[in-house]
């Protein structure tokens, strides 16, 4: 079996650049995954209460409203927030991904794909994302990887 040799730069001179920053990539998808996220759920926290969110759940028919409602808050602001600096990243992306699963199945499927008549483009990405972290965990710039320990 002949060795495949590494894809040819359009810029070689680029290459070196290439190598020094592409330990950082993964690290900055899982910051930009979570970091993102977080003022979603700091919004709600401050602007909505739980009393008028919840009706939107329940309005889905989905069972235990005001449950899923602070679910809800603490995967947008806590879970999201650990995503981003790598602590419990595991569990975070689970959290964050299974309420994107149900943001794109509940509340957004009917609108269509694309996120500017409100469909579920955004929430499939954050999904998407999530669920190759939780694969992937925290990784090398990670707190979990500070600490020694991966959830």
């Amino acid at each position: 079996m002949a060795a495949h040799d590494e894809p040819k730069l359009i810029f070689p001179g680029l290459a070196d650049f290439y190598e020094r920053f592409s330990p950082f990539s993964y690290a900055l998808m899982r910051f930009a995954a979570g970091a993102i996220l977080v003022p979603h759920g700091i919004q709600k926290i401050l602007n909505t209460p739980i009393a008028k969110f919840a009706p939107n759940i329940a309005a889905k028919g989905l069972p235990f409203a005001e449950g899923l409602a602070y679910l809800t808050y603490f995967a947008e602001s806590v879970a999201a927030a650990c995503l981003a600096i790598g602590l419990f990243t595991r569990i975070a992306a689970a959290v964050v991904g299974i309420e994107m699963l149900i943001i794109v199945f509940f509340f957004q499927w009917q609108f269509g794909y694309f996120w500017t008549n409100r469909g579920y483009e955004f929430a499939l990405l954050w999904l998407l994302l999530c669920i190759a972290i939780f694969f992937k965990g925290g990784g090398r710039y990670s707190i979990d990887r500070m600490i020694g320990k991966e959830f």
